[in-house]
C-alpha cells in the first residue's frame, strides 16, 4: 500500500518561502513520476509541478515558474517543493501525488487523473 505523507506547509508572509515535503512508502519510489498539485477554498485542485522518476525532467505551472522548484531524493523516497516570492494567491491545501506505473506522458503529467496515490495535504497560508 502506497502512503504519501507531505509536510512543512504553514502561515507565511507575502514574499516568503516554505519548502514541502512528501515522503512515500509502501513502495520505491524512484521508477515513479511524482507531481504536486493545490487546491484554494472555493476551486478545484490545479497542477502545480511535475517531476520523472530520476529526476532530470520538471514541469511547472505558467504561475509558479522561476519561483518555485521540484526536486526528488529517491533514496529518501521524498519529493520536495521549494517555494519562494509566495504571494497571497498561492495559499492553498498542496497535495503531492504518485502515478501507479512507470511510463507516462509529459502532458499526463499536469493532469490530476494521471496519478493514483495522492497524500493528504498541506495547507500553505500567505499573508498579505
Amino acid at each position: 500500500q502506497v502512503q504519501l505523507v507531505e509536510s512543512g506547509g504553514g502561515l507565511v508572509q507575502t514574499g516568503g518561502s516554505l519548502r514541502l515535503s512528501c515522503a512515500a512508502s509502501g513502495r520505491t519510489c524512484s521508477r515513479y513520476a511524482m507531481g504536486w498539485f493545490r487546491q484554494a477554498q472555493g476551486k478545484e485542485r490545479e497542477f502545480v509541478a511535475a517531476i520523472s522518476a530520476g529526476g532530470s525532467l520538471t514541469y511547472y505551472e505558467d504561475s509558479v515558474k522561476g519561483r518555485f522548484t521540484i526536486s526528488r531524493d529517491n533514496a529518501a523516497n521524498t519529493v520536495y517543493l521549494q517555494m519562494t516570492s509566495l504571494q497571497p494567491e498561492d495559499t492553498a491545501v498542496y497535495y503531492c501525488a504518485q502515478r501507479a506505473r512507470t511510463t507516462w506522458t509529459a502532458a499526463g503529467l499536469y493532469r490530476a487523473g494521471t496519478y493514483d496515490y495522492w497524500g493528504q495535504g498541506t495547507q500553505v497560508t500567505v499573508s498579505s
